[in-house]
């Protein structure tokens, strides 16, 4: 079938566009290139399946159809990213998010919403089921992505109760794996780049706080297996593996055998203490659960990073 990818340039939409190119799909991916990289889809550019338009999804672009699927993975999603974006990760939530539900209403086409685990904020429950309503700081820092993926989940199934739309949401855990940037942000690659040119890592608190890690191969055949349904969720994909801070960072001192210390900063605001998915419903409904160990992962992406010593760079 077509499929209409927002965000198809980014990390994992364009992971997104190689696994369903493999399976017999034509691609039209929409990015405006402002997180996403357009070498992360440059293999596959001439392909007659695929096709990069570079569009904003929060304006007018022109989409023709019919389209069987639509994906909408569109938005910043590291915090120095959304930071740096803060009114148009909203507009992507917001405006963004209605212009291609509206796409997949023309051509009676899946919907899939990637929203986050981030909406559950600093959760007060844990692990984190689906039926977990969240305790998100609406004027904190981390507000504009958190409530931007909170809209959306509300705008999409607003079109699925009112307008009949074949929706479906999952809700992204911290997933990680190659064509990650090294200036991404996010703890496994601010941790292999650092240990990789001898910085310090760096870890904020006391390193108690806790993340689950899924590898994007694993996280990609959960998303290609919500759109072939057509469960409306939301649906949890993340690792239920989960480790502490400073944990995990002396298991990335050990896979590149880095002599790089520890360096200990002040926790940031709103910064979620725990994080962990409940996935029940992703293997019930999904026959979906997470296959690459966190070790094995992680020297991928050290392989990844080693073999491109020009993108390592400090981070601050």
């Amino acid at each position: 079938m077509r499929v209409l990818i927002t965000g198809g340039a980014g990390f994992l939409g364009s992971h997104l566009c190689d696994a369903l190119i493999a399976r017999g799909d034509e691609i039209l991916c929409i990015d405006n290139l402002s997180t996403g990289r357009a070498e992360n889809v440059a293999h596959l550019a001439g392909r007659t399946e695929f096709c990069l338009l570079r569009a904003d999804v929060t304006g007018v672009f022109d989409a023709p159809g019919p389209f069987g699927a639509v994906a909408h993975l569109a938005s910043p999603a590291s915090p120095p990213a959304y930071l740096g974006r803060p009114l148009e990760t909203l507009a992507v939530g917001s405006k963004g998010t209605e212009n291609v539900l509206r796409i997949a209403e023309r051509d009676a086409a899946r919907f899939l919403l990637a929203s986050t685990s981030e909406v559950y904020g600093d959760p007060q429950v844990h692990p984190q089921p689906e039926n977990y309503w969240g305790n998100v700081n609406p004027v904190g820092p981390r507000s504009v992505y958190d409530e931007a993926k909170r809209y959306a989940e509300a705008l999409t199934t607003a079109y699925r109760s009112a307008r009949g739309v074949n929706t479906g949401i999952v809700r992204i855990f911290n997933t990680y794996g190659p064509r990650m940037g090294a200036s991404d942000g996010r703890i496994v690659t601010n941790f292999i780049c650092q240990a990789l040119t001898g910085r310090p890592l760096t870890v904020y608190g006391r390193g108690r706080q806790t993340r689950s890690f899924c590898y994007v191969d694993d996280l990609v055949a959960g998303l290609v297996a919500m759109i072939d349904s057509s469960d409306a969720g939301p649906i949890n994909l993340g690792n239920p593996e989960e480790f502490e801070v400073g944990d995990f960072a002396r298991l990335v001192l050990r896979v590149t055998g880095s002599s790089s210390p520890i360096e200990y900063r002040p926790l940031p605001d709103d910064d979620p203490t725990r994080r962990r998915p409940v996935i029940e419903r992703a293997a019930q409904r999904l026959g979906w659960k997470p296959e690459t160990p966190v070790e094995v992962g992680v020297r991928r992406m050290v392989e990844w990073f080693s073999a491109r010593p020009d993108e390592l760079h400090p981070d601050d």
